[in-house]
């Protein structure tokens, strides 16, 4: 599974493509769009259920509502589905300034594109089962290798009783969220985003906590007439959407908490290596109290006393540990935040290992450590007997090396941009550019060796001078 995604007046951002590999990087000087690509791809396929338009028959509910049951071939929507996409991808902007919690029409002149590498249905069986006030109302199924999902309604329906509107609605809404999924989820993987906010989020988990608390108690005691959606979003009107979903998530960590993640039951060595990073581990008591615990003692810190690597990195223990699946596409923003260059190149192999098992990884990134690691990873990756060599005496471990067609690096800058209709000189604009991934020399990012070549000339000027 592969998607390209095509960006137009998206923040700084004039014009852009990228596509995601196994582990995708975009690196960059400050202010030069990383976050608005990043931001903009998870919003679309946390959302993109709510965005694509699936047409419903209005026989088929009839014949839902009226017989009880309906069968949908689902041949149609597959022929359609670039058309339906590329219609999400015109409504995904109107979303923009939302998203980024921004003042309206900041995004009026937005373009947004995203292009799976292929669609296809689900092959698997499902059984599915929607109710309403906690009673069944229609369950859905499919069997393997079907083309066909078949709707039987739950509740026994008397002849001659007419079908109320809202029945109807729920059961066209049932319908389209069935297909949309059985359509679409193999394009899109689910996304789970770790921001930059991340540690300010962690630290302030108590509060943010109380400040919902208050405005739930709030919109509880409002005027009937007042727009409850309204209210909740002024509370959260400074938040982009990343960010609000990451303080839901910290939230819920005590739910969370209870799950095992299929890291945990299938590769516990991951987690093993990630708490050596994190240089403990953190645990949840029942009455929702968070703690830090360091390695090798038994002291509970919590959030306001832990260092800040541990609090950067809470988001990711809590997802690793106990909701990552398989397809799953990873992201965050910086992860080299609060890290010890050391182990900024450790985060680096994690995410390797985790590429080799099922989860998709997208970074952005300023470290010239996490990088230079992945050079290593993929350097090493190929069969010659000295290159074991070096991988055995470095400690690193097959499962850690990649191959280059599984990397997509991309570096954000200022560049010139396609000529567009009625213009007769190109202009320049934030854009990405793919960087250059050699087999056997890895990933080129100019902007850090040209930074690490002027700080070396200078120290060298600094020490011949004194001779």
């Amino acid at each position: 599974m592969s998607l390209t995604v095509r960006l137009k007046n998206i923040g700084i951002l004039k014009q852009a493509e990228f596509s995601l590999g196994d582990l995708t990087l975009i690196c960059g000087e400050n202010n030069t769009g990383k976050t608005y690509a990043t931001y903009a791809l998870y919003s679309f396929l946390y959302s993109w259920r709510k965005l694509i338009n699936i047409p419903i028959d209005h026989d088929h509910i009839r014949n839902l509502l009226t017989d009880g049951a309906v069968k949908i071939d689902l041949t149609r929507y597959v022929e359609q589905a670039d058309q339906m996409l590329a219609e999400a991808g015109q409504r995904y902007p109107e979303r923009l300034d939302k998203i980024f919690a921004a003042p309206e029409g900041t995004f009026h002149n937005s373009e947004f594109y995203i292009e799976p590498s292929t669609i296809h249905l689900q092959d698997k069986e499902f059984k599915g089962k929607i109710g309403v006030n906690q009673e069944p109302f229609i369950i859905s199924s499919k069997e393997r290798g079907s083309k066909e999902v078949l709707f039987t309604l739950a509740v026994e329906r008397k002849k001659g009783r007419t079908i109320n509107s809202t029945v109807s609605n729920v059961a066209e809404e049932v319908i389209r969220f069935t297909i949309s999924d059985v359509v679409f989820s193999n394009s899109f993987p689910r996304p789970f985003i770790a921001s930059a906010e991340r540690t300010g989020v962690a630290t302030f988990r108590k509060e943010l906590n109380f400040a919902r608390t208050r405005l739930v108690e709030e919109m509880g005691q409002a005027d009937q007439k007042a727009d409850l959606q309204e209210l909740l979003f002024k509370a959260y009107r400074s938040y982009s959407k990343p960010v609000e979903d990451n303080v839901d998530f910290t939230r819920q960590l005590e739910d969370i908490g209870k799950r095992k993640s299929f890291i945990a039951k299938e590769h516990p060595e991951v987690l093993d290596d990630f708490t050596d990073i994190v240089g403990g581990s953190y645990t949840i008591t029942p009455n929702d109290q968070l703690y830090y615990i360091p390695k090798g003692t038994r002291r509970k810190l919590t959030m306001v006393e832990s260092s800040s690597a541990a609090r950067a990195l809470l988001d990711l223990s809590f997802y690793l540990n106990c909701i990552a699946e398989k397809g799953d596409l990873l992201m965050i923003d910086e992860p080299e935040l609060s890290l010890h260059p050391e182990n900024q190149r450790r985060i680096a192999r994690l995410f390797a290992r985790l590429a080799n098992i099922g989860v998709k990884v997208f970074i952005t990134t300023h470290s010239d450590y996490i990088v230079k690691e992945l050079n290593t990873l993929i350097m090493l990756n190929h069969a010659k007997p000295h290159l074991k060599k070096v991988a055995e005496e470095n400690g690193y471990q097959e499962s850690e090396l990649i191959k280059a067609d599984q990397v997509k690096v991309y570096i954000a800058e200022k560049a010139l941009m396609p000529l567009e209709e009625g213009q007769k000189r190109r202009k320049s604009g934030h854009t990405l550019i793919p960087a250059d991934i050699d087999p056997e020399f890895g990933i080129e990012v100019g902007s850090f060796d040209a930074t690490i070549d002027d700080m070396n000339r200078i120290q060298r000027d600094i020490v011949s001078g004194a001779k």
